[in-house]
């Protein structure tokens, strides 16, 4: 028998029989994980399981390759904070859609969990929320291996005037750099490269071009699959906001 305990976030859950269900949750030191959580449409435990909770979780089965069993215990519910605003729903939504998806099968990513329950805990303030989703969408592609080098223009080494980003190397291009070439390169506003704060239209720009590296080349590397579209609404509840 195998077993383990830890503190993860609730990343999704699907019925499983009659009163099961099976849940995904990124824990600490064991990465993203699924197991079945008995009697998880009752009335007590349902509420528990919440996309974007945090919880305790003690996993159990006969063999490391078999889906195991999940019990669950309550630490930090957000459902009613998620429920009564429409920017923290979307935000939540899409956090828990892109673990979900790219977080490799039982690996661990500490810091980026770590980084993950601060945005959560962060949902509801509406101030400072978009800009914190994008340094944790950067940071979500820096863990993953397909991070943007910003530093210094990838032609000529300055770091001045730099408003491009390269889409073949995730480079910084400065305009004097970029000539005939520029309409083919992606935008890089202030705010992308860490210069200050910016207003939601500034930080929707930086996300369309983090977005091109999580489609075209972070999702990509996975096979078959689509960025979920629970990211294309909250690019528009930040739009909105």
């Amino acid at each position: 028998m195998i077993e383990w305990r830890d503190e993860a976030l609730l990343l999704a859950t699907r019925p499983f029989g009659e009163t099961s269900v099976i849940v995904a949750v990124f824990a600490a030191a064991h990465g993203r994980s699924a197991g079945v959580v008995r009697g998880g449409t009752s009335r007590k435990i349902a509420p528990i399981l919440q996309p974007g909770a945090q919880i305790s979780v003690a996993w159990k089965a006969r063999l490391e390759s078999h889906l195991g069993a999940f019990t669950v215990e309550p630490v930090r519910s957000r459902a009613a904070v998620a429920m009564g605003d429409r920017l923290a729903l979307a935000g939540l939504n899409a956090v828990c859609a892109l673990l979900a998806l790219v977080l490799p099968e039982g690996e661990a990513h500490p810091k980026l969990y770590a980084r993950s329950v601060a945005l959560l805990d962060l949902l509801g303030q509406s101030d400072v929320w978009p800009l914190a989703y994008l340094r944790w969408e950067q940071a979500l592609l820096d863990e993953m291996g397909f991070g943007m080098d910003l530093s210094a223009c990838a032609v000529r080494g300055t770091n001045e005037e730099l408003i491009y980003v390269s889409p073949k190397s995730g480079r910084a291009v400065s305009r004097q750099a970029a000539g005939e070439w520029a309409d083919r390169l992606l935008p890089l506003p202030p705010v992308l490269a860490g210069q200050g704060d910016a207003d939601n239209a500034q930080i929707v720009t930086a996300l369309r071009t983090t977005g091109y590296f999580l489609e075209r080349r972070l999702i990509a590397s996975l096979g078959d699959r689509q960025v979920p579209s629970a990211r294309a609404r909250l690019i528009d509840a930040i739009g909105r906001a």
